[in-house]
């Protein structure tokens, strides 16, 4: 084998070096019973692939459903593979690339949302400016005492990450982030 190109145990070594590596959120409809998110991780962590964000919720109680919605990266035939795998597992019902199925839309990309809360400690001019900008980013005050705060916000992954940044300098103690919850615009459903 060429020394140049040794494997790595990853899926990502048998792209092809053209090909791009891409985000892309998936859609994932399993039912709600146990180890069923087990088996989908351990695709993930058995093939080399990286989840960059995984949320899963019962979306349908009276059938017993739930959505898994997986953030990941890799080329197209990478994404392909992943999207073939997961459809072979039992309890999966159905799995949606919404990346690709809002491209053929016209759509970039899907509408994805976050949540994120945010605890800042700080007194005086800190306290001052982490308050104004919470506000100009929209985030709501959730938790407060003359030491702290926590604050909620909500929006796309990158105004989350800003909000972040300059909560650094200010004070920034602790983050918990939910993931993302995606859906394509439009009127069909998943």
């Amino acid at each position: 084998m060429n020394a140049q190109l040794q494997p790595t145990g990853s899926a990502y070594f048998i792209a092809k070096e053209t090909e791009k590596p891409e985000n892309h959120t998936l859609s994932v409809l399993v039912d709600n019973e146990p180890g069923v998110l087990a088996r989908v991780i351990g695709l993930f962590s058995g093939r080399g692939y990286n989840i960059e964000s995984l949320t899963v919720s019962e979306t349908e109680h009276e059938k017993h459903l739930s959505r898994i919605t997986i953030v990941t990266r890799g080329t197209p035939h990478v994404l392909e593979q992943i999207k073939h795998q997961l459809e072979r597992i039992v309890p999966v019902h159905r799995v949606v690339d919404l990346t690709v199925r809002s491209h053929e839309s016209g759509q970039e990309r899907p509408l994805e949302r976050e949540l994120a809360l945010v605890k800042v400690a700080g007194t005086g001019e800190a306290r001052v400016e982490a308050l104004r900008l919470a506000d100009a980013f929209r985030a709501s005050v959730i938790d407060a005492n003359t030491e702290h705060f926590i604050f909620e916000i909500t929006g796309k992954g990158t105004k989350i990450d800003q909000f972040i940044a300059i909560m650094k300098p200010l004070g920034l103690i602790e983050i918990c982030r939910t993931g993302v919850a995606a859906l394509n615009r439009g009127p069909q459903a998943m």
